[in-house]
């Protein structure tokens, strides 16, 4: 007897945390600790490869674990399947499948049955028929409580529910790190929300259970001790117990190892002054936030059964963000009722102007078994028909408008959620007058170039970046003035006024451009809008060594006013990395009054050390070097 557990995941780094702990629970439960076997494949695989994987190991019965980003690709497979595997059992379960399994088996002839929300215990009983009775099993499955199934008849037999799990009786799954190398680990340590938001699952049933601190932190050590990357807490909400989260974070923070990074999914309006101190004192990059805003505007948040307080999350955002040691990630949702496009991109303004390190612009998912599902006709949401059921349209925003806001959130997620290109897109913002007409703008650009069906390498990003935002300086300083003037010369002084400030403006902006560039990657390829190093390959390389710079490291001339512009303080002296032997080496001299002068925008020779990459968003750390025009005989 063999079963296969099988999962298609999203991408190869993550790891279905759902069919290791049927299996653990089934091994710490049954003697037949041989019969059940695990698959993991992902969504990016060709089906055929897959699907001749499966056929190879031969299995008796095959589970599927169903979710959205999945669900599509195992009905094809099952149909192919079950033509060459005729006397399989093909069984599904998760969250795709438990709302409507009478449904699912209707649809789905080649399916013989469903296992219906929480898994373990039912899985551990429907192995065991398999198991003890196989070929006559029938009577066996009718035992089994949270199951749909069919009969030999062909009737669709529906079993009682069971009482939810003690979280405690489940398994550690994670024994034997070896397997997850390279991968993501997800943990939980809570299941259930008592929140009761309409779009989402966890609405279904509103308790919540926690698995006991004691066993909480054991596990949580052996991800410590084996210094994995990084824990995803599935949690619902983290934080919904104060108790606990102050004792969580507390452990966290006092048994870091410096390397592992934790990610929660938190209500921020929840966190109280102790439990954000505990996170204050954090070593940076230690831990991760996930926040749901969903929508600013109070008639949606009524609209869609959630409990927040607006003002105390944007409070709390900020308090997170003034500590400057965690990474904190902002979601929103669009489609949801009561909001039209300009609501929305008002929303859009408020969460972005909190300055989240990402910004997730969702789109409404009309779950099966959500509140948003029973309620969709009444708000007039139309959404697609297969996975992941997203909103076309609604009463208050148009399938045009979904399209405009696709083309902005592919222009957030490629220019604000890639930090890539923080300084140079903070100024190119001043010239919009709300964030969304900024990431508009570029979309719009995108479009009129034919630039969204194109694939394109960094450098090209970056050139389009540039050539965007210079359009842009340009229409604004060209825009027609408000000024009323008295003839021809004033006229005339005018434009060569806004013909300089456009052209400072420019330099600006580039300079802050090849900031972020070399900031994230010393690329061998220098942009086109950048000036050529060349001339000064002896300067840098005297600089490499005087300064002790690592072979890796990119030096790039930048003015103070660009350095200042991206919040760093030009004080070369107290900056300098290898200040005593600096100054005693002729090559290179510093003078102890530089940092003294008045405001001169000169430049300044700056070097990015990409073996020392901050923890939060992994750019090189930067160091100040000196004036460039200290080093001019030195220029080749």
């Amino acid at each position: 007897m063999k079963i296969l557990l099988t999962a298609v995941n999203s991408k190869y780094i993550h790891s279905n945390l759902a069919v290791y702990s049927l299996k653990a629970y089934h091994d710490a439960h049954s003697d037949r600790k041989d019969t059940v076997e695990l698959a993991e494949y992902t969504i990016n695989q060709l089906q055929e490869e897959i699907i001749k994987d499966i056929y190879k190991k031969q299995p008796d019965v095959l589970a599927f674990s169903c979710y959205i980003w999945n669900i599509e690709m195992i009905h094809r497979m099952i149909c192919e399947l079950k033509k060459i595997l005729p006397d399989t059992d093909i069984w599904l379960g998760g969250p795709e499948v438990s709302y409507d399994a009478k449904e699912v088996l209707k649809n789905h002839p080649q399916i013989k049955g469903v296992m219906i929300g929480e898994g373990e215990q039912t899985f551990c009983e429907l192995a065991a028929c398999y198991e003890n009775f196989d070929e006559n099993c029938e009577k066996e499955l009718l035992k089994v409580r949270q199951i749909c199934f069919r009969s030999q008849t062909g009737e669709i037999v529906a079993t009682p529910y069971r009482e939810l799990m003690n979280m405690d009786e489940l398994p550690f799954v994670y024994q034997d790190m070896r397997v997850f190398e390279h991968k993501i680990i997800y943990y939980e340590s809570s299941r259930g929300c008592p929140f009761g938001c309409s779009y989402c699952l966890s609405s279904v049933s509103r308790s919540v259970r926690f698995r006991s601190l004691p066993l909480v932190f054991a596990e949580l050590q052996i991800f410590l001790d084996a210094k994995v990357p990084q824990v995803k807490f599935v949690d619902r909400t983290f934080n919904c117990n104060h108790e606990r989260t102050l004792a969580l974070l507390h452990f966290l923070r006092t048994h870091d190892n410096g390397v592992t990074n934790f990610h929660f999914e938190v209500a921020a309006d929840l966190l109280n002054e102790a439990e954000l101190a505990e996170i204050a004192a954090m070593r940076e990059g230690l831990v991760q936030l996930e926040i749901g805003v969903q929508s600013t505007n109070l008639q949606t948040i009524e609209a869609i059964d959630r409990t927040m307080n607006l003002e105390k999350l944007k409070k709390v955002v900020a308090s997170v963000h003034s500590a400057g040691n965690v990474h904190q990630h902002l979601d929103l949702i669009a489609g949801l009722p009561y909001e039209n496009l300009e609501r929305f991109e008002q929303s859009f303004n408020d969460v972005y102007n909190m300055q989240p390190d990402q910004l997730q612009l969702g789109f409404l998912k009309v779950l099966k078994g959500s509140k948003m599902y029973q309620n969709a006709k009444e708000y007039g949401i139309v959404y697609t028909d297969t996975a992941p059921y997203e909103v076309l349209y609604t009463k208050w925003i148009s399938y045009a408008d979904v399209l405009t806001l696709k083309a902005v959130e592919e222009m957030v997620e490629l220019y604000y959620n890639s930090r890539q290109y923080v300084q140079s897109l903070t100024y190119l913002r001043e010239f919009f007058d709300t964030p969304y007409a900024m990431f508009a703008y570029l979309a719009d650009y995108y479009e009129k170039n034919g630039l969204f069906a194109v694939k394109h390498s960094r450098m090209t990003r970056y050139q389009h970046f540039y050539d965007a935002a210079k359009l842009r300086i340009m229409q604004v300083q060209k825009a027609p003035d408000s000024a009323d003037f008295s003839g021809t010369q004033a006229e005339s002084g005018c434009e060569k006024t806004k013909d300089m400030q456009m052209e400072a403006q420019l330099e600006l902006f580039t300079e802050l451009l090849i900031f972020d560039l070399y900031e994230r990657e010393n690329l061998k390829t220098r942009p086109p809008f950048a000036p050529d190093l060349q001339p000064y390959k002896n300067v840098i390389r005297e600089m490499a060594v005087v300064y002790a710079m690592p072979k890796t490291a990119h030096f790039e001339l930048i003015s103070e006013r660009t350095l200042q512009k991206a919040g760093i303080s030009v004080d070369l002296p107290e900056r300098n990395l290898k200040k005593q032997t600096a100054q005693s080496n002729p090559k290179v001299q510093i003078s102890e009054t530089q940092n003294q002068n008045t405001f001169q925008n000169r430049r300044i020779w700056t070097a990015f050390d990409y073996e020392k990459r901050s923890r939060l968003d992994y750019g090189a750390a930067v160091y100040l070097l000196v004036f460039e025009d200290t080093l001019e005989d030195k220029k080749q």
